[in-house]
């Protein structure tokens, strides 16, 4: 898992810069549903690398990493290095940069919880709101 996501970031890197404009026009929906810390960690700084080169994001949790998303978990705390953050930190940062970040519809019945356990700036994404996105051309999907 290591060697892909190390693949992953140095194709990104590579193509990244030629491609930066190109971001304008796209949008990334990242759906989050591992419960390592490292790739919900990657999964987000690939995000923010996104929306820093001028993409529109929004993130879908679900499973474990729905975690992230309830108020007083400790799912994604875990500082990696670097950045020396947590997965949870870098989501907070994505929140206050204006990303759209949701838990699947099913991810607070299946837990026994209320949206209220939600932090704040989550909401619970709908079958159907999903769907038009992923069906968008414009979208680009990564899924973790």
């Amino acid at each position: 898992m290591q060697r892909f996501l190390i693949a992953l970031v140095l194709a990104l890197v590579l193509t990244g810069t030629a491609g930066a404009a190109e971001h304008e026009d796209r949008h990334m929906l990242t759906v989050i549903t591992d419960d390592s810390t490292q790739t919900q960690a990657m999964a987000l700084i690939l995000t923010r690398q996104w929306v820093k080169d001028g993409g529109s994001a929004q993130i879908l949790l679900c499973d474990t990493a729905g975690g992230m998303a309830v108020s007083g978990s400790d799912v994604g705390g875990e500082a990696v290095q670097p950045p020396d953050m947590a997965p949870r930190q870098m989501l907070g940062g994505l929140i206050e940069a204006g990303v759209q970040v949701d838990v699947c519809a099913i991810f607070l019945p299946t837990g026994g919880m209320e949206k209220s356990a939600l932090r704040d700036g989550v909401g619970v994404a709908t079958p159907m709101a999903i769907g038009e996105v992923m069906a968008d051309p414009a979208t680009r999907l990564f899924t973790f």
